[in-house]
């Protein structure tokens, strides 16, 4: 018999007879007939008591079995001992929301933004701290901003003069940033520096590594084409490069990025003991990259 509409039930004979669907208690055919018998006696009596006693067993274990079923599947995973899903360490970040553009300012990479321009505040364009993070405060800057110098402390001290050289001649307008500590000792440090426009931010980048400047206490580094799906995918019209420390580690392991997003350029570096998951670095680096562009 279908699930969507009714048929004739053909006469149950001993020759025609099939089970039942799995789960429906069946009992014997019954022949298509009435033979004229004698009633039954006392004993067949009590066989055809037994056979109703085990039938109704049957059908109400298989109605307690039905709502068991149900029961399991009704409730959401991870509501269940056993069940419940492991958290693949990405960081509890609040809401993040692009900051509005000042009236009548067009987006970075719109038509006729040919300097790539962020309009938006860029104190606001940094990623905010997740969930739990202690925030430091040496990198809140006067008014949101950082000096130069507090910049360029990331980096080795041999490299600093000749970086603050290239971004004076650069166009470097003003650098944001923010960082914080986990509750597991994960450091990460986020800063955003303004150009006068996209190709001297680009041009910086390039010059970065011209000079080997490498974010302090890095030693032995490789591009990390794993941090990104699809190989270093990045938003549209911005660059990611991701790159990892080697071991051996020096006191800390180091992972950091740039996004070359028009105006501005992002560092992102992220340190912890060296059993750290990378989970949280291509989540921090994705966010940031997303408020770009």
């Amino acid at each position: 018999m279908g699930r969507t509409g009714r048929q004739e039930a053909a006469p149950l004979t001993d020759q025609t007879y099939q089970p039942q669907e799995p789960g429906v208690v069946a009992l014997p055919p019954l022949p298509d007939y009435a033979p004229a018998v004698a009633p039954a006696a006392p004993k067949d009596r009590r066989v055809l008591r037994a056979v109703l006693r085990w039938t109704a067993a049957v059908v109400v274990f298989a109605a307690v079995g039905a709502g068991v079923t149900y029961g399991v599947t009704e409730q959401k995973r991870g509501d269940l001992p056993g069940l419940a899903t492991e958290s693949d360490g990405r960081w509890p970040y609040p809401r993040i929301e692009k900051p509005p553009l000042p009236k009548g300012a067009p987006a970075p990479f719109a038509e006729g933004n040919a300097r790539e321009e962020h309009f938006a505040d860029l104190r606001k364009l940094v990623l905010p701290a997740p969930q739990g993070a202690k925030e430091d405060k040496e990198l809140a800057g006067k008014d949101g901003w950082l000096s130069t110098s507090a910049y360029l402390s990331e980096y080795g001290k041999e490299k600093r003069r000749d970086l603050a050289q290239t971004l004076k001649d650069g166009g470097l307008r003003h650098i944001a940033a923010r960082g914080w500590t986990m509750p597991d000792g994960t450091r990460t440090r986020v800063y955003l520096l303004r150009f006068t426009t996209g190709a001297f931010t680009r041009d910086y980048r390039a010059q970065l590594d011209t000079n080997l400047a490498i974010p302090r206490g890095v030693e032995k580094f490789d591009q990390d084409f794993n941090t990104f799906q699809g190989g270093g995918k990045a938003v549209r019209y911005t660059t990611l490069f991701a790159y990892a420390e080697q071991k051996p580690y020096g006191k800390e392991r180091v992972r950091y990025a740039y996004i070359e997003a028009g105006d501005v350029l992002a560092l992102v570096v992220q340190s912890d003991d060296g059993h750290g998951p990378t989970i949280p670095f291509r989540q921090t680096v994705a966010l940031q990259n997303q408020l770009l562009g």
